[in-house]
C-alpha cells in the first residue's frame, strides 16, 4: 500500500512541478468541472447522506451541498484576482527598490476528512487546495461508505489522477499514507488523532491545518430571551444528531432561570421535532455507527435524565436528551459528546464562569445568550476558536470570517479566501534597480548616523 501511495504522490509532484496548476484559468476550469459534476450527482449525494447519517434532503442541502456550492462560486469568481501578486509600499530608506508578495501553491496536499459531514468536509478543503494551485490526495473516513462512493465518481469525473485523486480504505490505510511526504496536510477530526497527524508531519517538517473539536460551552444568562435561546440551542444541538464539531456541547445556565429554561428546551424540541407515538421525526438524523449510539447510552447513565434518554443502538437512533446533576469528573463532562445529549450545570457569576471555562482546554466554539453589554465582555474574554452571541452554529456561515480552532481545538483557518491562503505561501519579492547603488549598507558603514535617524 505504501508503495502505491508513494507512486501516486510522485505523479502529483511531477504534475505540479511541470507547472500545470499554476495558471489561474486552469484552476478556475477545474473548479467549474467540480461544480458541474456535483450538480450531476446531487440526488445521489443526498441519498448517500441519508443512508450514512439519516440526513433529510433539506438538511443535506443546507449543511453540505449548499455550503459547497457557495464556496465554489466564491472561488470561481475570485481565484484569478487572489492569484495575482500584491504590491506593497516601500519605506523611504529602501527606495528605489520595489516590493511585492506572490501567492504560491504549497504543492501536494493530503486531505484527511471525517465522517460527520462526509461530503462538505472533503470538498470544501479541496476547493481551497485547487484554488491555490495545489495537487491533492484525499482520504475520507471509512465510516461514510455510501457518500464515499459518490465522491469517488465526482473526483474521477472532475480531475486527472495526477491532479486530484481519492484513496479509500479502513484504518490500516492511515499508517502508510502518513509515512509519505506531502507539502501540506489538512486534517479534520478529533484532537487525539490530530496529535498523530502532527507527529507524522513533523518527520517531514510538513505544515498542517488541524480542524479539531472540543467541549463547546453555551452560557444562558439570567436576562436572555429564553424562548429564542431554547430554540436556537436545540437547533444547534440536533443538527446531524449532535455530530457537529461546533455544536453546543453543554449548557451553563444562570441558577435563577435553570428550571424555567429546561421547560423551554423541552417545548422548543417538541416544536421543532414533533413526534407521533413511536414515529421518528424525519428531520432528526442517526448516529454514524451502532458503536456511537452505544457510547451515547453509556454517557446518558452519567447524569439525571430530565428529558429524552431513549437509545436504539440497532437502528442508530438516540433521542435528544437533557441531563442534570452531572458528575464533573465523569466522561460526559470531559469528552466531546458528539451526540444529541445536553448536560446542564449552573453558574452565579459570569466573570467566574468565563474564568473556569478558560482554564479548560480551548474549545472550537463558545456561545452566550444574554444582554449586549455582557455579551461583549464574554466575546472579548473567552478563549475559543469562534464565538456565537444569541445564536449557535452561525459563526461559520460567513466565508469572510476565518473558521478554525486554537490549542486543542485546532490550528490554521479556512473558508472563503482563508482556504486559498492556507494552501498558499506568500512569497516575498524585492526588485532593486542597478542605476543607483546606495552605500549605507556596505562596510565601513560611514552613514550610520543617517541610517539611525531613518530607522528610528
Amino acid at each position: 500500500m505504501r508503495k502505491h501511495i508513494e507512486e501516486l504522490v510522485a505523479k502529483k509532484r511531477t504534475f505540479f512541478y511541470e507547472k500545470n496548476t499554476l495558471p489561474a484559468q486552469f484552476r478556475e476550469d477545474a473548479l467549474v468541472r467540480l461544480r458541474n459534476s456535483i450538480k450531476k450527482h446531487e440526488a445521489e449525494v443526498i441519498q448517500a447522506l441519508g443512508a450514512d447519517l439519516g440526513k433529510s434532503e433539506q438538511e443535506a442541502y443546507l449543511t453540505e451541498l449548499g455550503v459547497v456550492y457557495h464556496e465554489l462560486s466564491l472561488h470561481i469568481k475570485n481565484v484569478a484576482r487572489w492569484s495575482r501578486p500584491t504590491t506593497v509600499s516601500t519605506p523611504i530608506f529602501l527606495l528605489p527598490s520595489r516590493f511585492k508578495s506572490i501567492p504560491q501553491p504549497l504543492g501536494v496536499a493530503l486531505i484527511l476528512a471525517p465522517w460527520n459531514y462526509p461530503f462538505q468536509l472533503v470538498i470544501n478543503p479541496l476547493i481551497g487546495a485547487i484554488s491555490a494551485g495545489c495537487c491533492a490526495l484525499i482520504k475520507p473516513s471509512p465510516q461514510s461508505p455510501k457518500t464515499n462512493e459518490v465522491l469517488m465518481k465526482i473526483i474521477r469525473e472532475s480531475f486527472v489522477e495526477e491532479h486530484v485523486s481519492m484513496i479509500l480504505g479502513d484504518v490500516d490505510v492511515y499508517e502508510p499514507i502518513l509515512q509519505v511526504r506531502y507539502d501540506v496536510i489538512f486534517f479534520t477530526g478529533s484532537p487525539r488523532v490530530g496529535k498523530i497527524i502532527m507527529k507524522a508531519a513533523a518527520e517531514h517538517l510538513c505544515p498542517v491545518i488541524l480542524e479539531l473539536g472540543g467541549k463547546n460551552p453555551c452560557i444562558i444568562d439570567q436576562d436572555a430571551n429564553l424562548d429564542v435561546a431554547a430554540k436556537r440551542v436545540v437547533w444547534g444541538k440536533c443538527i446531524n444528531s449532535g455530530q457537529t464539531c461546533i455544536a453546543p456541547d453543554y449548557l451553563i445556565v444562570h441558577h435563577s432561570i435553570k428550571e424555567n429554561f429546561v421547560e423551554k428546551l423541552i417545548e422548543a424540541y417538541k416544536q421543532l421535532y414533533p413526534e407521533e407515538g413511536t414515529q421518528i421525526n424525519p428531520f432528526f438524523g442517526k448516529m454514524v455507527t451502532q458503536q456511537a449510539a452505544a457510547r451515547m447510552e453509556k454517557l446518558i447513565a452519567q447524569g439525571n435524565v430530565r428529558f429524552g434518554g431513549a437509545v436504539d443502538v440497532e437502528n442508530r437512533r438516540v433521542h435528544f436528551t437533557i441531563l442534570d446533576d452531572v458528575n464533573m469528573d465523569a466522561a460526559l463532562m470531559n469528552e466531546e459528546i458528539f451526540g444529541p445529549l445536553l448536560p446542564i450545570i449552573t453558574f452565579t457569576n459570569l466573570e467566574q464562569c468565563i474564568d473556569e471555562v478558560n482554564h479548560k482546554e480551548r474549545p472550537l466554539a463558545a456561545y452566550y445568550f444574554g444582554s449586549s453589554r455582557r455579551a461583549a465582555y464574554f466575546a472579548e474574554n473567552i478563549f475559543t476558536g469562534g464565538v456565537g452571541i444569541n445564536d449557535t452554529i452561525m459563526q461559520i456561515t460567513n466565508p469572510k470570517l476565518p473558521f478554525g480552532g486554537v490549542g486543542t481545538s485546532g490550528m490554521g483557518a479556512y473558508h472563503g479566501k482563508h482556504s486559498f491562503d492556507c494552501f498558499s505561501h506568500k512569497k516575498a519579492v524585492v526588485k532593486t534597480p542597478t542605476w543607483l547603488d546606495l552605500h549605507f549598507k556596505y562596510p565601513p558603514f560611514k552613514y550610520m548616523g543617517i541610517v539611525k535617524r531613518l530607522l528610528g
